[in-house]
C-alpha cells in the first residue's frame, strides 16, 4: 500500500496496512539536508529535497509545500526580511494605517514571486512523487492572513473598534485565498492545508464571525476541485471544535492541548482527526518510549480515521530516534 492509498482509506475509514503519518516539517527538513532556512523559504526545489528526504528518512506519508507565513503577504507587497538561517520577519505591517486598505492590491498567485514559486515547488512534486505520496500546498487563512498584514495586536483591536473595516480586509484576504487555493490545485496538489493560528486567540463567537465563514468559502473551492481540504490551528481549539468541522475540513489538526478522544468521539465519523502528540515535551524531549506510547495512545483514542502527526510543526534538532519511534508505533498499531 503507497501512502496515496494509505490516506485514503483512512480518510474513510477503511483498513490500511498502517495510520499515516502526517508530520509538519520546516525548518527541521532545511537543516535535515544541509541548508539554510533562507534557501527553504526562497528556493522551491531545497523545499522539495528537503520534504523527500524526511519523507524517505522518517516513513512520512505525505509531502508539503509549506515553509512560513509570508508567501502571500510579501506579493500584496510588504517587506519581508530573510535572514541567512532564521525565521522571516516582517518589521513594519503593510497596513500599519487602517487608511491603507485603500492601497492594497491583490496579488496574482501565477506571477507574485512567492506564491509562484510555492506553484513550482508544487509542480516538482507532482513530477517526483505524483499519486503515489499526497501532496499538500498550503493558504493562509483570511484572518491569519489579515494579521501578517495588519499586525497581530493592531488587528485583535480592529475586531473591537473597526469590525467592519476588517470584514472588508477579509473580503480581500480570502479573495487571494481562493485563487491561491485554486493555482495549487491546478498546479498538481492533492490537499490544500489552511493555517489560522490566530482563530485560537479569539473567543468561540468571534471565530464564527471572523474566521469560519472564510474557511468554508476556501475550503468550498477545494472541494469543486476534486481537493482534500485540511484545517490547522495551533492552540487550544477545545472550544472551536464544532465549528471546524463545519468548516468543510476533511483533516483537522489537533494540538497537543486539545482533547482527541473527546474531539473524535463527537465528530470521528465526519472528518479525520490529525494528531495530537506534543510537539516540543514528547517529540524533541523526550524518550522514544513515551513517543512510542503516545502515538499509540493517539491512534486509539482518534478513531479508525484519524492520522499520526505531531500537535504542530516538527522541532529543529528532534532527535532521530524519536522520530524512528514514531513510525515503529504505527507499523506495529492494531485497528
Amino acid at each position: 500500500m503507497n501512502a496515496f492509498e494509505r490516506m485514503t482509506n483512512r480518510l474513510k475509514g477503511e483498513l490500511v496496512d498502517r495510520p499515516p503519518n502526517f508530520n509538519i516539517f520546516m525548518t527541521f527538513a532545511s537543516h535535515h539536508i544541509q541548508q539554510s532556512l533562507k534557501n527553504y523559504y526562497l528556493d522551491h526545489r531545497v523545499l522539495v529535497d528537503a520534504n523527500l528526504a524526511v519523507m524517505e528518512d522518517f516513513e512520512i506519508d505525505i509531502v508539503q509545500a509549506i515553509s512560513d507565513p509570508y508567501r502571500e503577504t510579501a506579493d500584496f507587497g510588504a517587506e519581508i526580511e530573510f535572514p541567512d538561517d532564521g525565521l522571516p520577519l516582517s518589521h513594519i505591517p503593510l497596513l500599519a494605517d487602517p487608511s491603507f486598505i485603500s492601497r492594497l492590491k491583490s496579488p496574482d498567485p501565477t506571477t507574485g514571486k512567492r506564491m509562484s514559486d510555492r506553484l513550482e515547488a508544487i509542480r516538482l512534486f507532482r513530477e517526483k512523487v505524483g499519486g503515489e505520496v499526497p501532496i499538500m500546498g498550503w493558504v493562509e487563512g483570511a484572518l491569519a492572513e489579515a494579521a501578517d498584514l495588519r499586525g497581530v495586536s493592531e488587528l485583535m483591536m480592529d475586531v473591537i473598534i473597526r469590525p467592519e473595516w476588517v470584514k472588508d480586509l477579509l473580503e480581500i484576504c480570502v479573495e487571494v485565498g481562493i485563487k491561491f487555493a485554486q493555482a495549487q490545485m491546478e498546479a498538481g496538489a492533492d490537499i490544500i492545508g489552511l493555517g489560522d493560528a490566530i482563530a485560537s486567540q479569539i473567543s468561540p463567537k468571534m471565530y464564527h464571525e471572523f474566521a469560519l465563514p472564510y474557511e468554508k468559502r476556501i475550503f468550498q473551492a477545494v472541494h469543486e476541485m476534486g481537493g482534500i481540504a485540511r484545517l490547522h490551528i495551533c492552540g487550544n481549539t477545545n472550544k472551536i471544535i464544532s465549528g471546524m468541522v463545519e468548516s468543510g475540513a476533511n483533516i483537522i489538526d489537533l494540538d497537543s492541548m486539545v482533547d482527541m478522544k473527546a474531539a473524535a468521539k463527537e465528530y470521528g465519523n465526519q472528518v479525520s482527526f490529525m494528531g495530537n502528540v506534543d510537539p516540543v515535551s514528547v517529540m524533541l524531549q523526550g524518550t522514544p518510549e513515551g513517543i512510542y506510547e503516545t502515538t499509540t495512545e493517539c491512534m486509539t483514542v482518534g478513531g479508525t480515521r484519524s492520522i499520526s502527526g505531531g500537535g504542530c510543526e516538527i522541532p529543529d534538532n528532534t532527535p532521530h530516534k524519536n522520530l524512528h519511534a514514531q513510525s515503529r508505533a504505527l507499523r506495529d498499531f492494531k485497528q
